[in-house]
């Protein structure tokens, strides 16, 4: 996979190919800031990263803000979605779980705090064309 990276998938089972191609690239200390809109398949391509990194039981962190998953490696899987203010971020440690070093940390929704994401991170937008068709868009920032 080279970046910048885009594709149109047609299905799930494309999208996880993608996914898998993807976690194939991760390391611990990697960041994964994702975009796109309500039900574009952000929570879907997460857990599908997730599935070739060995966890299986993946749940979205909307209410939660963060959830936290041992596979191959350690997991830290945010949504900002219901996140109102920065301070909240700060007041859960977010700057805790990006820092550590053995762990992969995934963002849903980035886009709400770019200011508080770190350098250096992968970027991906999934846009929802069509009831199972989404392009896909990988880059580093």
């Amino acid at each position: 996979m080279k970046f910048p990276f885009k594709i149109v998938v047609e299905s799930e089972d494309e999208t996880l190919k993608v996914a898998a191609e993807f976690g194939e690239l991760l390391k611990a200390a990697d960041i994964i800031a994702l975009t796109g809109n309500l039900g574009s398949g952000k929570t879907f391509f997460v857990k599908s990263v997730l599935k070739f990194l060995g966890i299986d039981e993946v749940t979205s962190p909307t209410f939660a803000i963060v959830n936290t998953y041992t596979g191959k490696v350690k997991i830290n899987h945010f949504d900002f979605y219901r996140i109102k203010k920065l301070a909240e971020l700060y007041d859960i440690g977010f700057e805790e779980y990006v820092n550590d070093a053995s762990a992969i940390t995934f963002i849903e929704w980035a886009d709400m705090f770019t200011e508080i994401l770190p350098k250096n991170i992968y970027q991906i937008n999934i846009t929802y064309l069509e009831e199972s068709k989404r392009e896909i868009s990988i880059g580093i920032k």
